[in-house]
């Protein structure tokens, strides 16, 4: 298949659908860990054609949702010094902090912009040389090359006058992490773009160590559905493996360049994830070569102290225990419009996937 529209075809939707029902016997928790699965798999209703045998469960797959209210409330803390202008991805900017949001801050005059990539903000940069410029970094494996790109650019090019604040995360740690914990997963839908800079080598620990099934994904229906009917015969023929369904884009050695470079830039750390704490090696950091861009070094600034919002269960739906609908405030107190958490902020964030199309 070469175009869109055949991975959308009903046909082939229903002819993997009876495949996968045909082939199912064993009651299954399969989950996804990529916010583009999370907002897919509601979109196209695919719980919807599954047997009663499988269920799907979101997992931590939204960069947005899994950061730390701290993080928000240090953005903020720095988007109130008069000399610094915020540069940041659109769905950041609404995330609530303890006390304020970004969006919040700009409405009171901070100067709070939003970008389409790092190299967006290293212009900035140039063109306000009076100005400190601080670049919100987050997502998982997809986004972080592009910001390592960005502050060599900056360290190549002497830029004094540009930061980086990090909440960039790797998957792995998340996942081990779940499954160490109690949560009951029989497989997981990998993700695809993230994959695509990995490659697949990379869940190899979770398929020897908990004889767990990954299989890597793409976003369409025949995409979702191929996975999961490979992830079942994989349960049935108790055969758990990494397999790769995506192989138009991802191939099992991902993209090298892309890997050097972060390698260059970033080094690990430990990191906080809603709903399952401080992960060992689960950050990225600039290493010292960068540290004169490091936000978190060179702007010191007072942070509050963080407030969870009462009643939001977020955490839980990020770890596959409940579902968006279980939230009291979904859909009431908590909307897309007016979010309490940062699970509906997002478009990758399972409560707004779900307030989107599946109330």
């Amino acid at each position: 298949m070469k175009y869109i529209d055949e991975y959308r075809n009903k046909e082939s939707v229903f002819e993997i659908t009876e495949k996968i029902k045909q082939i199912s016997t064993k009651q299954v928790n399969l989950m996804e860990v990529c916010g583009g699965h999370t907002m897919a798999i509601q979109k196209f209703g695919i719980p919807y054609l599954l047997p009663k045998t499988i269920k799907l469960l979101s997992g931590p797959g939204c960069p947005v949702c899994v950061s730390s209210r701290r993080f928000i409330d240090h953005a903020v803390a720095l988007s109130r010094r008069p000399d610094v202008i915020i540069t940041t991805f659109g769905d950041l900017i609404r995330v609530p902090g303890s006390t304020s949001s970004l969006d919040g801050e700009k409405a009171g005059g901070a100067d709070v912009r939003i970008v389409y990539s790092i190299l967006d903000a290293l212009n900035i940069a140039r063109q306000n040389p009076d100005k400190k410029i601080v670049f919100l970094g987050i997502g998982f494996e997809t986004t972080t090359p592009g910001s390592a790109v960005g502050i060599n650019i900056a360290y190549e090019d002497n830029l004094k006058n540009f930061f980086f604040l990090s909440s960039h995360k790797i998957m792995p740690p998340a996942m081990a992490a779940l499954i160490d914990e109690g949560v009951k997963i029989d497989g997981y839908i990998g993700p695809g773009h993230v994959s695509t800079i990995t490659g697949s080598e990379m869940y190899s620990s979770i398929a020897e160590k908990y004889k767990l099934g990954v299989v890597i994904s793409g976003f369409e229906p025949v995409d979702l559905l191929q996975s999961i009917y490979l992830l079942v015969k994989q349960i049935e023929n108790n055969n758990q493996k990494v397999e790769i369904a995506y192989r138009r884009v991802v191939k099992p050695e991902g993209n090298p360049k892309a890997r050097a470079i972060v390698n260059e830039v970033f080094e690990l750390r430990d990191d906080w994830w809603r709903g399952l704490g401080i992960l060992k090696d689960s950050g990225l950091y600039l290493k010292e070569k960068y540290s004169a861009f490091d936000a978190e070094k060179m702007l010191p600034v007072e942070i509050e102290k963080t407030i969870e919002p009462k009643g939001c269960i977020c955490g839980e739906i990020l770890k596959g225990l409940k579902s968006p609908k279980d939230c009291k405030l979904f859909g009431t107190a908590c909307s897309p419009q007016d979010p309490v958490g940062a699970c509906m902020v997002s478009s990758e964030g399972a409560c707004h996937a779900f307030y989107r199309y599946n109330r």
